[in-house]
């Protein structure tokens, strides 16, 4: 840590938590279906995903895996590979949710979005938190969002990982 700095905050959420969350996100998206697709991104995006499927009735849902290099030069503005990603046939003409479990930096909601766009699908990006203070984006953000946050989020399917970087603060996006 730096000095004169605080500890990056920590909230560890529960069960119950995600739910509420849930709860926030359903009557937003119910207003846009029926969706012909989701897209989860992998691995934050599968658990929320799932939560929201069944009451949206969404039936062709979809994986996308995205890595940043973490290349010193390049830094915050690295290329996306795909190391996963659905056919574009399986998008083409199809409202698709994309959903994951949190906007920090922004850039894998963004990439997948574009990459839906360029399918030729229509793409809505929705997560559990939205984090404004660490996106690289000032005039994009997640379409739908349960909840704005400042604090690094555990989720509950996350706690046997531990609490990663507690103690550390560093206000600059992770690049990965």
């Amino acid at each position: 840590m730096k000095p004169n700095q605080q500890p990056m905050r920590h909230k560890v959420l529960t069960w119950a938590d995600v739910d509420k969350l849930i709860d926030n996100l359903l009557p937003q998206l119910q207003v846009l279906r029926p969706f012909g697709a989701m897209v989860m991104i992998t691995r934050g995006g599968v658990i929320p995903g799932g939560l929201l499927a069944e009451p949206l009735n969404i039936t062709h849902m979809l994986t996308a895996a995205v890595n940043f290099p973490a290349v010193e030069e390049s830094g915050l503005m690295a290329f996306p590979s795909f190391l996963q990603f659905p056919d574009s046939e399986l998008l083409a003409g199809r409202k698709t949710l994309i959903v994951d479990d949190v906007w920090g930096s922004g850039r894998t909601s963004t990439s997948v979005k574009e990459r839906v766009l360029a399918a030729g699908g229509t793409a809505f990006t929705c997560v559990l938190h939205y984090n404004p203070y660490r996106s690289l984006f000032t005039k994009v953000k997640p379409d739908y969002y349960g909840e704005v946050t400042d604090a690094y989020i555990v989720y509950p399917w996350e706690v046997d990982r531990g609490m990663y970087r507690v103690g550390e603060f560093d206000p600059t996006p992770e690049i990965n």
